[in-house]
This record gives structure tokens, sequence and C-alpha cells, in this order.
């Protein structure tokens, strides 16, 4: 199966096409094209010429194109879940609870297309402003670079594109190279849905081709990252003044106070920590627990982790399934390894068959060793035994990362001091930083990148002020 660009509403077939292999078994499912440098311009100028239509389009007709690409993603449900699971070795229950977020993304985009609205400025407030009426609205930057990572291709893939048609930009879309089948399954969608051709563009191939171009390209406008923490740190150096929105995930801790009850807590925690095998940018990678309660909670913990199903993604029984590469699984088994050597004790998991990492529990872990001060994105959690709720606050913050962070406490004012102290773009009361709805603001501060998602903070990014004022004198 031969997967072409889409370019201009047309599927355009390329020189060269690469194997993608699953995770999983390593069958090659389908050959991916890989863009020229030409196919990428080619890509930018059909983006560029379709603005002038995005921008005339009405709002009830961008919005009516969003509502029915939810539609017809609910209508392909099975098949959209089965390709998440395929490409990316996405459990199905995961999978399908992908799609369905994703429904909900692009429904959201749908109403906020209806909500993009300026205000008045009272001019008499200074001096030399009588007589004078202002209002402010907002525009459309234009062509959207999109820049997307494997491990949410098709609800992480709904957070740029959603917003910016929403705000009447066009997209040019590159996913990840190990993901690409959902966001051409997207453009074959949105095609059908009524969307003006030019208006999203998916372009695969490799990031030094495809990336570099739509980063220094003066006629995109804006890019939107999701990704390392390197790669985004290059963007924003090559963007100029382009506007930049930037995830670069994080090394997610939660506290666990004394006196929480543990029944809902644990079972909670393991899923957040081992859910797509740890591959999720606020994955609960840090834990810190009460002595008070640390020895139970450990126990606890890793009776439930030792009881998930491990396995085919294709299995509906499956909770944890394959890395996305060999790579991954042989770097998460040499942190593993050097957190070891360092003093550290695994509890559970430690080991690997193929490209599953058997989920894995770590104690005693020091605070500069890998698995704790970097992004470990695979199935694997540290839980370590603190004093109290102001050393556990030290803890999360002593990190370069800065996303989301949960804590567990029966004390308001423990609870809200932890509200205010925790360095991160999120905090998460009697939860893990593992929660996310799709239209709340959604970013991090430090490392873990600039700007915020989540649809109606999105659309304010994709969009730009303009001031128009009345002289009546």
């Amino acid at each position: 199966m031969k997967k072409d660009l889409y370019i201009n509403g047309e599927w355009l077939k390329t020189d060269h096409y690469t194997e993608l292999r699953a995770p999983y078994d390593h069958r090659v499912i389908a050959e991916i094209a890989s863009a020229s440098v030409a196919d990428v311009h080619h890509a930018i100028a059909s983006a560029d010429r379709a603005t002038k239509v995005m921008r005339k389009m009405p709002a009830h007709q961008r919005a009516q194109i969003l509502e029915n690409l939810a539609i017809l993603l609910r209508e392909k449900r099975d098949e959209a879940a089965t390709i998440l699971a395929t490409e990316a070795a996405k459990p199905l229950t995961t999978a399908y609870a992908e799609v369905d977020r994703t429904i909900q993304t692009y429904k959201f985009a749908a109403e906020e297309a209806k909500r993009i609205h300026g205000e008045t400025l009272p001019m008499d407030a200074a001096p030399g402003g009588e007589g004078r009426v202002a209002y402010m609205v907002r525009e459309p930057l234009g062509v959207i670079g999109a820049i997307t990572p494997f491990n949410f291709p098709m609800n992480l893939v709904a957070h740029k594109v959603g917003p910016a048609i929403a705000a009447g930009n066009t997209v040019v879309l590159k996913p990840a190279s190990q993901t690409p089948l959902s966001s051409l399954f997207l453009a074959e969608l949105l095609a059908e849905a009524g969307l003006p051709a030019g208006a999203l563009n998916v372009v695969t191939g490799s990031g030094r081709t495809v990336g570099d171009q739509l980063v220094t390209d003066p006629r995109i406008k804006m890019i939107t990252f999701t990704g390392s923490p390197g790669v985004g740190t290059s963007i924003r150096q090559k963007a100029g003044l382009k506007r930049v929105t930037l995830e670069l995930g994080s090394n997610s801790a939660v506290i666990v106070d004394n006196g929480v009850p543990l029944d809902k807590v644990i079972p909670r925690c393991v899923g957040g920590a081992f859910s797509f095998q740890g591959q999720v940018c606020i994955s609960l990678q840090r834990i810190y627990v009460h002595e008070a309660l640390y020895e139970e909670f450990v126990e606890r913990f890793v009776e439930q982790t030792n009881a998930l199903k491990v396995g085919d993604p294709l299995d509906k029984e499956t909770f944890v399934s394959a890395l996305i590469s060999q790579g991954d699984v042989q770097r998460s088994l040499d942190w593993i390894a050097e957190a070891v050597g360092q003093g550290a004790v695994v509890a559970a998991g430690g080991t690997a068959e193929g490209n599953v990492l058997h989920p894995t529990v770590i104690l005693n872990v020091p605070v500069d060793v890998k698995v704790s001060c970097q992004e470990v994105f695979a199935p694997i959690v540290l839980i370590n035994k603190i004093a109290s709720v102001e050393e556990g606050i030290e803890l999360v913050n002593d990190s370069r990362f800065g996303l989301q962070a949960g804590i567990y406490t029966e004390n308001v004012h423990k609870a809200l001091d932890a509200a205010d102290e925790l360095h991160v773009g999120g905090v998460m009361i009697n939860d893990i930083p593992t929660f996310r709805v799709d239209h709340m603001p959604y970013g991090g501060v430090k490392d873990s990148g600039m700007g915020r998602e989540g649809v109606r903070f999105a659309v304010e990014e994709m969009t730009e002020l303009k001031l128009v004022v009345f002289n009546r004198n």
C-alpha cells in the first residue's frame, strides 16, 4: 500500500518512498512518500493561495466543515482506532479513547470558530481621544506550519489543525515519520467534509527536509510544534519573527501526602505511569510518597503493575505494548541500568521482549540519574519517599521541565500552597499530572515549552489583533 503526498486537494506521487513498519511485530504496513524540497515548496504555495479563500470564508461555514469532520470521524471510529493501534502500537482501548478525544477536539474547534471576537476600546479614557470610536478584531495569521509527534497522531494533530481552520488559516502539516497514516486519513476526511483545496496539505518525509523548510519559509506565519526540547530550541532559533508555539514534554511528578486514602490513588497512578507505554508528554514519571504511606503504596502499586496485560496492541485486553522503536527500548534499559548502578532498586519490570518493555517501577532513585531528571518516555516510574509536602514540592521543582504536576492531599492549605509554589504550567489537585481534557489551556514553563494549546487558547495564538479607530470629530 503506497501513500502519496496530499497537496492542494490532490494525491501526488514522489520519487522516493520509505517502508513503514509496525512497532509491535515489524511487519511492513505501508510505503510512505518522502517529500523533496520542491514538494514542500509546492505545499506551501498551495496553502498560501488558499489563505484568500479561508480568510473570506464565513465563520459558520468553517464551523460546519469541522462539525462534518467530527461526524465522519465518529462514523469511521473503528478504522481510525485500528490505524492508531497498527502504526503506533497504541493498545486498542487507548486508541479508541484517542479517537473519541479527537472528535471532541474538532467539535470544540467548530464551536470556537463562531466565538472569535474582539472588543471596543474607550478612547476618551485618554486626553485627545474624545470623539473617536475604536474596536479590535482578530484576523487569521495565514499559513500555519504544524509539526506533530508520534504519540497522539490524531488528537495532537487535531489540536493544531482544528484551531487553525476555526480561525481561518491554512495548514501545511508534517506528521511524525512513524505515524503518518492517521494524518493522511484526516486529509481524506477533511476533503469529504468540504475543506477547500490547499487549506490542508500533508507532507511526509524527513524532518531535515520538510521541517526546516517550514521553519524558514517566509510564507509560513506560525510554527506549532510538539516534540523534543532539542528540536524545539532549534525551531525557535531558526524561526525569526514567526509566531511559535512549542510543547516540549516533561518528567511529570505527583506528591502523595500523609492521610490520603490509597484505593483510588494507586490505580490512577498506575494508569498515569503506564498508559500507552508511558509515551505521553504528561506521563507520570516521578511519584513522591509521604514516609507514613510509602511501604503500603509501593506494595500495592507493584502488585497492580504486575497485573497489567502486556502484548499485542490489537488485543482488547492489552494495556502495555511496544515502544515506538528498538532504539527507545535500548535507551530505556540503559537508563534503568544507570539508576541501579547508582543505588536504585527495580521493584517491577526492568526487562524487555522485542520492542516491549515491561512496566518498570524503580525505588530509591537519585535525583541526578536520567530516569529522574530527563523525560523517560517509556513505561518507567520512580517512587521515592518524602518526609513532607514541602520536600515533595522542592523535588518536583528540581527539574528543567515544568509541564504539569499533581498532588494528593486532604489538607486544603497544603493544596493551595502547592498550587502557588509548583513551577509548572498546570497543577492538578487530587489527581495525577496526566489529566487533560481538550478545551483546557495546556502548555508548560522552563524546557517544557512556550505558548498554550487547548482549542480557544490555540485560536488566540493563531490570530492577530487589528485595531480600527473612527475619528468622528
